[in-house]
């Protein structure tokens, strides 16, 4: 028996075969421990590994095609509990078809997922070995920005209606780890509305947003001219703005929940890091007038 991340008992008969995936981090942990070749469906954004792309393709975060999922048969369906429709996966639940809530919210969460789902799949020691592979990478990279001088971080999850992430998301966890302060860790829902003169009165030194990953590349990118960062254009009295720390970055890392975390965390450390040289330049500079 195995308890899912919505604190429910869950019982399979045997190593998964026929696995259905809701979200594309849930794709990417099947492929991390070795099962891709079980996949028989996942959601659209699911485009990594390329092979993921040739799967049957079973709805997304806002649809799901519960009678394609049941003539799939699968005897898995991972679920993405606050990003897939409640209503939803209800239904194929009443179908009677094997639920199972996978939601890493802590980064360590996610070396974890890979030894829970290598255990539902009969892959324990590829799920072993993946995760410590990402144990050790996330390690070294905590090792790494131990002790660095703090950045007051704004993280723009979208433009109209401005959204950010408080300290439940794993976005926020990264942040910590590259030695940030998420600004609106505090607010008590997990996705908060924000008003923009909120932001400017938390004075941010450094703004990050997303990109496509097909866009460019796979580091963080400056782009203080881009359409994202235009709202803040006028407000020359946050840091973030007066000195052009804004920063684009791949969203696919960042924002998945799954082996590719690591990627995005190196990414937004860099930023972070690309913020303290530039302002202890900008100190050294100064104190010598």
């Amino acid at each position: 028996t195995h308890i899912d991340d919505g604190g429910r008992a869950f019982t399979i008969d045997g190593p998964a075969r026929r696995i259905v995936s809701l979200a594309p981090s849930l794709t990417e942990l099947v492929y991390a421990v070795g099962a891709g070749d079980a996949l028989v469906g996942v959601d659209r954004a699911s485009n990594h590994p390329p092979a993921a792309r040739a799967v049957q393709r079973v709805g997304d975060h806002a649809r799901v095609d519960i009678e394609r999922i049941v003539a799939l048969r699968p005897d898995l369906v991972l679920a993405w509990r606050h990003g897939n429709p409640s209503r939803e996966l209800a239904q194929l639940e009443a179908l009677g078809l094997p639920l199972f809530h996978l939601e890493p919210r802590r980064l360590d969460e996610v070396p974890r997922a890979m030894e829970r789902l290598g255990a539902l799949v009969g892959r324990e020691e590829a799920g072993r070995q993946a995760a410590q592979r990402l144990r050790d990478e996330l390690a070294a990279l905590r090792a790494r920005h131990a002790g660095a001088a703090p950045v007051d971080v704004f993280y723009q999850v979208w433009r109209e209606p401005l959204l950010t992430l408080n300290r439940d998301h794993l976005v926020s966890d990264v942040i910590t780890l590259c030695g940030g302060r998420n600004l609106f860790a505090a607010l008590p829902q997990l996705v908060p509305q924000l008003s923009v003169e909120s932001v400017v009165a938390a004075r941010p030194e450094l703004i990050l947003a997303t990109r496509p990953q097909a866009e460019d590349g796979e580091g963080a990118r400056r782009k203080p001219a881009a359409a994202d960062f235009a709202v803040w254009q006028r407000f020359r009295s946050v840091p973030a703005v007066a000195h052009g720390w804004m920063y684009k970055l791949p969203g696919d890392t960042i924002s998945r929940q799954g082996p590719r975390i690591v990627q995005g965390a190196r990414n937004v450390c860099a930023a972070l890091q690309a913020v303290r040289d530039e302002r202890d330049a900008e100190g050294k500079s100064g104190s010598k007038r």
